[in-house]
């Protein structure tokens, strides 16, 4: 996935998306960078929410994968907190059970997909490549 560098409106270089996964699984990071760099993304990961907020928001940052289930906040509450920041950067939670339907409604209420664990096949990679295209 490139992502177009522009100046006024002429389109200067492209350059990879960066996607940045929050995730407390060290394995999980680990994986999702290793197979989203082997697509052609840029990866950033932090192993939580709040290591993330410690940093401030990514500069670059094309799309945020994070998880739902995480100690100290979860998944919905920091993308919540993101955008009481005024970060509207597109994002994607990740769960590992099917979501509630209280969490269903939150996540399309704020237009956040969700995406299941295991992830199968591409739904990951086709879903970053979307939000990266209309975020």
């Amino acid at each position: 996935m490139q992502a177009a560098t522009k100046i006024g409106s002429s389109q200067v270089a492209e350059r990879p998306a960066t996607v940045v996964i929050v995730d407390d699984d060290p394995a999980v990071c680990s994986s999702l960078k290793f197979a989203l760099e082997l697509e052609g993304f840029t990866v950033r990961a932090y192993g939580s929410a709040a290591e993330l907020l410690d940093h401030g928001h990514p500069t670059g940052c094309d799309c945020f994968v994070v998880d739902q289930r995480m100690p100290g906040m979860m998944g919905m509450d920091l993308i919540a907190e993101l955008r009481g920041r005024k970060v509207l950067t597109p994002a994607i939670l990740l769960v590992s059970t099917p979501p509630s339907s209280a969490l269903s409604a939150r996540a399309l209420k704020a237009g956040i997909p969700i995406v299941e664990k295991p992830l199968l096949g591409n739904a990951l990679v086709d879903k970053i490549r979307e939000v990266c295209r209309h975020g």
